[in-house]
């Protein structure tokens, strides 16, 4: 029994699980905080629109109730959810993007050229200014420069 709960402990104390756990918990209360806006804000903005309340929209077809307000109100609910996931992620994201601004402050150092290059006639290493190859005394092209 005792290396049973040892087991137990070990898998529950793993990092993905208590950060699955937390989300989880996090995710039911933002959805409380996303239900209350839709159902006591957006709703009755939107009920003001058709002059009644949207959960309570109702349409019976042979004594059959098709609830078409609780599925308006289930897909804004779900568009907020997302634009408000939307905003948190842009959030998250500009609050890195702040902490990676020394580092971006600092001018990023180009690669450094190379000091050679290859004679295209005898294919000898020669410097990377070179006009003249000094092994076969081709003449090269102009250097570029940038």
């Amino acid at each position: 029994m005792k290396k049973f709960l040892k087991e137990f402990e070990k898998f529950i104390m793993r990092g993905n699980v208590i950060d699955m756990a937390v989300g989880v918990i996090v995710g039911a209360a933002f959805q409380g905080i996303v239900n209350s806006l839709v159902n006591d804000v957006i709703s009755p903005l939107l009920g003001l629109i058709a002059n009644t309340d949207l959960s309570f929209l109702v349409l019976t077809v042979r004594g059959v109730d098709i609830k078409y307000g609780s599925f308006l109100t289930a897909v804004i609910n779900f568009l907020i959810m997302a634009f408000v996931i939307f905003l948190l992620v842009k959030g998250i994201n500009k609050i890195a993007e702040l902490g990676n601004r020394k580092e971006k402050g600092k001018k990023e150092e180009e690669p450094a050229k190379p000091a050679t290059k290859i004679c295209p006639y005898c294919k000898s290493e020669i410097p990377a200014d070179a006009v003249k190859c000094c092994h076969c005394t081709s003449d090269l092209e102009e250097p570029v420069s940038e």
